[in-house]
C-alpha cells in the first residue's frame, strides 16, 4: 500500500502473533530481495477498550517507531477492506497513544494525529551548547553545517521532528543535511528532518528525510510537524495544502491544545504472500 508515495507492507497479525526479527523486517523492506517498503505496518488486536486495534510501525532498518501518518491512512483502509472491521471510523493505539482514523466518502482518509508538542523533552532533544533565538515567542535552534548556521524548529507528533524553512525545496540539501541532523548528538533517539517552502499563506512544498528510511516521497507526521511549526512562526495559516513528491496532503490545525488533522489518499497496490528466511 502507499499514501502519497510513502509505501508500506501491511501485516495482519490479528490471528497469529507478530514474531518477525529486525533482520526479517529489513528483508521485507529491501527493494531488491524482499517486497520493498519505507515502513512495515503491523495490525494487532487491541489490548484495551480505548482502541479498536493496535498499530505498530517499523522502519526499513527494522527499528520500531512511534508514529506514521501516511501509514495510519493505509492502516484504516486495510482493516476495513480486509473485513477486520465494518466501521469506517476507528481508534488505533500506537506507541505514543491513541489516534482516530476515518475513511471519507470521497476516497480520502482523515487522521487526527494528536496534539503537537514543542517541548525539547518530548523528542527528546538536548539543546545545550546550540545557538538559539525566538521568532514571535517561538524558539528555534541552529547547528553549524559546512561553516554556516542552519536554523530549525522542533516538534513531536508522537515521533520526533525538526523543520527547516527553505526558499527553494528542489535545491534543499535533503540527502546531506537530513542525515547530518538525524544523527546529531543533540537527538539521542535520532530525528526526522523536514524541509518546507511556503508558497502562499495556505500552500507549501515539503520534503522529509525520515530516520531509518531516508528521504521518502511523503511523510505524514513530517507534514504535520512542518505545518504546525510554520503556523507558530507565522509563515503559514490553517488550512494548508502541501505538495510532496508523492502527492498532495491537506492539513488543519487550530492552535495550542488542538489535534492536527491530516487528510490524504490510501492506495492498495497488491495483496500477496511471501516466504521469509
Amino acid at each position: 500500500m502507499h499514501g502519497a508515495g510513502n509505501d508500506f507492507v501491511v501485516l495482519d497479525c490479528t490471528k497469529e502473533p507478530f514474531s518477525l526479527t529486525s533482520q526479517q523486517l529489513r528483508f521485507l523492506a529491501d527493494r531488491h530481495f524482499g517486497v520493498g517498503a519505507d515502513q512495515i505496518l503491523v495490525v494487532e488486536p487491541a489490548d484495551s477498550r480505548e482502541a479498536d486495534f493496535k498499530y505498530r510501525i517499523f522502519n526499513a532498518d527494522g527499528g520500531e517507531v512511534e508514529q506514521c501518518g501516511n501509514g495510519a491512512r493505509c492502516f484504516v483502509k486495510f482493516v476495513y477492506n480486509n473485513g477486520l472491521t465494518d466501521k469506517k471510523r476507528i481508534r488505533a493505539k500506537t506507541m505514543k497513544g491513541v489516534i482516530e482514523l476515518e475513511l471519507k466518502g470521497d476516497g480520502m482518509v482523515r487522521v487526527s494525529m494528536g496534539i503537537p508538542s514543542f517541548e525539547p523533552s518530548s523528542l527528546p532533544f538536548n539543546p545545550q551548547g546550540l545557538p538559539s533565538r525566538e521568532i514571535r515567542g517561538f524558539k528555534q535552534w541552529a547547528v553549524r553545517y559546512k561553516g554556516e548556521l542552519v536554523w530549525f524548529s522542533i516538534c513531536s507528533m508522537g515521533n520526533p521532528h525538526v523543520t527547516i524553512i527553505t526558499d527553494d525545496i528542489e535545491s534543499a540539501p535533503v540527502g546531506e543535511l537530513g542525515p547530518f541532523i538525524e544523527n546529531h548528538p543533540a537527538f539521542p533517539r535520532r530525528v526526522n528532518v523536514g524541509f518546507i517552502q511556503p508558497i502562499t499563506e495556505h500552500e507549501a512544498n515539503v520534503r522529509v528525510w525520515e530516520r531509518g528510511a531516508g528521504e521518502t516521497l511523503a511523510c505524514g507526521t513530517g507534514n504535520c510537524a512542518a505545518a504546525a511549526t510554520s503556523i507558530e512562526l507565522g509563515v503559514l495559516s490553517s488550512p494548508i495544502l502541501t505538495h510532496n513528491r508523492g502527492g498532495d496532503l491537506r492539513l488543519a490545525w487550530e492552535g495550542e491544545g488542538e489535534d492536527v488533522e491530516l487528510f490524504g489518499p490510501a492506495v492498495t497496490v497488491f495483496d500477496s504472500e511471501i516466504e521469509i528466511p
